[in-house]
């Protein structure tokens, strides 16, 4: 029996659900999702491998038009899926009108791979609606097929699988079979803990944090880790801190239990707050921190 194996990127706006579909289609929680934009920083990898494929899906940032250096560095990662692709998977929702980026718009018209462009969010609209955002992008990309999905429910998800098995190449695989994703596990446990930043922190805050896990040192019964939160001003250690320690202990309390989760063992978690000033401006810190 042939192998077939390729990879499958994901590109699209911030918050049409690129994140919440990759994490349906791999079985795990790999990316980081919240309702707010820019959750996604860099371009995450998920593997789901069975006897005859592989599939390597590729999650990126929201497509943005760059602010800071940081922006830049996500856009890059975001052109490099372009690349590599062998099925492009473009993610829409029943909400956006017109692609906020028009230069990645044309990138995609050019594309000589398979398309498919998933709706995303149909559970919350009428059909009506659904349609129109269909026809509209039957204009914008005639050569993509369209598939209307829930990613929060997995409505169609098996459509879009079915889609992809058959537009896979035949291939070898490229990873190990064991492998679920090319990212360490310290990278997880920073999302993680960046996730509760954006969940329980408000306005610029989150997006000026960065998080680094200093230490991982794991023993028979226990995981003991050491995460630093990254910001650019003291104000922002301040809020992350909140009064008493009373934010900074919720962050770490939530993130806890997703990697317990994640890694399936019990985990010491400990936070701590540093300033690295305007480190998102910063070409040789954001190398630093992996961008």
């Amino acid at each position: 029996m042939s192998h077939k194996a390729g990879f499958v990127n994901i590109v699209g706006s911030p918050n049409v659900g690129k994140s919440t579909l990759m994490n349906q289609l791999v079985g795990e929680k790999l990316s980081i999702v919240t309702s707010k934009a820019q959750t996604t920083r860099h371009r995450i990898h998920g593997i789901v491998n069975e006897e005859d494929y592989q599939i390597v899906f590729s999650d990126t940032p929201g497509v943005v038009n760059a602010a800071y250096k940081l922006h830049e560095a996500m856009m890059g990662y975001v052109e490099s899926s372009f690349k590599d692709a062998d099925i492009l998977l473009f993610i829409t929702d029943i909400y956006e009108s017109e692609m906020n980026h028009a230069a990645t718009l044309e990138r995609i018209q050019r594309l000589k791979i398979p398309i498919l462009l998933i709706i995303n969010k149909i559970d919350l609209g009428e059909q009506a609606q659904v349609t129109a955002r269909m026809n509209f992008w039957k204009e914008k990309l005639p050569t993509a097929e369209i598939i209307p999905v829930s990613a929060l429910h997995g409505f169609n998800k098996e459509w879009v699988w079915e889609r992809l098995l058959e537009l896979l190449p035949e291939s070898p695989p490229y990873f190990d079979k064991e492998e679920l994703s090319d990212r360490p596990v310290r990278f997880f446990v920073s999302e993680m803990v960046r996730e509760k930043i954006f969940l329980f922190c408000d306005k610029e805050v989150p997006y000026s944090c960065q998080v680094e896990v200093d230490t991982y040192e794991e023993e028979e019964s226990i995981i003991r880790i050491r995460a630093v939160i990254v910001v650019e001003r003291d104000s922002q250690k301040g809020i992350i801190i909140g009064k008493g320690g009373a934010m900074l202990k919720k962050i770490g309390r939530e993130a806890r239990k997703d990697i317990e989760a994640f890694v399936g063992k019990q985990v010491f978690l400990e936070t701590f707050v540093k300033v690295d000033k305007d480190w998102r401006e910063s070409e040789l810190k954001l190398k630093k921190y992996g961008y």
